[in-house]
């Protein structure tokens, strides 16, 4: 991350689950209390995921909380917001995810230069066996460093 950037909210399962293929970065269409609560840190991504609708990508099941302050002018936690990409990166997007197994899954969120924006991937699940594999890798490079470290 460089100095303008700070994250908000890391999707800490994403890469447990899936094989990130490629990555993308995305603004949001969020209203004013929103990006308040986002600013606090009151967001969650873990279940959310991204959808392809009539040409435009939109991101379900980010649960971002009310504002404290916000009273009427809160929305529902859990609607559905759009996000902002080319029209060029849509495609190729839409192309890649009518593709068997792909999917579109956020893996953070954070502010570049006052402006929320979102980290998104192009995504294969993972199966038990591939999930197996990655945890006895690390295991692996643990008993490897602890070895080193001696």
């Amino acid at each position: 991350m460089k100095d303008n950037e700070r994250v908000v909210a890391r999707n800490k399962k994403a890469r447990h689950d899936y094989f990130i293929e490629e990555t993308y970065e995305a603004g949001l269409v969020l209203k004013g209390t929103e990006v308040k609560s986002i600013r606090q840190g009151k967001v969650n991504l873990k279940d959310s995921y991204g959808q392809i609708e009539n040409g435009e990508i939109y991101v379900h099941a980010m649960h971002v909380s009310p504002y404290e302050q916000g009273n009427i002018y809160n929305t529902d936690p859990m609607r559905k917001r759009k996000l902002l990409l080319n029209k060029r990166e849509i495609r190729k997007l839409t192309g890649l995810v009518t593709q068997k197994g792909y999917s579109l899954i956020p893996l953070s969120l954070y502010l570049k230069n006052g402006k929320v924006k979102m980290e998104l991937a192009v995504a294969i699940g993972k199966k038990k066996y591939d999930k197996r594999q990655d945890i006895a890798k690390k295991d692996a490079q643990r008993r490897m460093q602890r070895v080193k470290d001696y």
